[in-house]
């Protein structure tokens, strides 16, 4: 800070007392401030409020400018989606979907795929899931084969058998009884004989 003026007053002061005679000099001196020019606080501030004014407009104009994402995502959001068509085949035999048998057995799930939706198909697919019940029933409630955990799939009246049994003997006690439901027009056994 720079002082303009400075001022040095002194004082005489005579102290008289009985005993004797003083005399003391008191000297002061008075620094006044130059207020002609900006202080360091009032700089600091315009300082900071600069900086903050400058970091706002910086900001402001950034988030006007569309960058290239943007841009893209824009494009993308105008222009239509393509039409995607998807043609099925005349003929599609259904999906299969086979759980591991459990101690009790349990149907297996058949997901049939829509076709032309014509009359023979549709009867064709009512006879197998008759035949799936019937051979599920003989497979779960019969005592013989309810503990074998063999799994049946029906498609266009064919069976195919799953599993394994201890002996040849029960493997085709099976196949005769799957042989023995209505409509059953050939069975495949693919049970496995596993002998202890």
């Amino acid at each position: 800070m720079a002082y303009d003026e400075e001022e040095a007053r002194q004082s005489r002061v005579v102290v008289e007392t009985p005993t004797a005679r003083r005399e003391v000099v008191n000297s002061q001196s008075v620094r006044t401030p130059d207020r002609s020019g900006l202080s360091a606080g009032m700089v600091g501030v315009l300082v900071v409020v600069a900086i903050a004014l400058i970091t706002l407009l910086v900001l402001f104009w950034m988030s006007t400018q569309p960058t290239a994402d943007q841009n893209a995502n824009t494009v993308a959001q105008q222009q239509p989606p393509p039409t995607v068509v998807q043609q099925a085949p005349a003929q599609q035999p259904p999906v299969i979907i086979q759980q591991p048998a459990p101690a009790t057995q349990q149907a297996p799930i058949i997901i049939q795929s829509p076709t032309g939706g014509t009359a023979p198909e549709t009867s064709a697919s009512n006879n197998d899931a008759t035949i799936q019940m019937a051979i599920d029933k003989q497979l779960t409630e019969d005592p013989t084969f309810s503990t074998l955990g063999i799994t049946a799939t029906v498609i266009n009246a064919k069976v195919t058998l799953l599993g394994t049994v201890k002996s040849e003997a029960m493997k085709n006690q099976v196949e005769k009884m799957a042989h023995k439901i209505k409509g059953v027009k050939e069975v495949d056994n693919q049970i496995s004989v596993i002998a202890d």
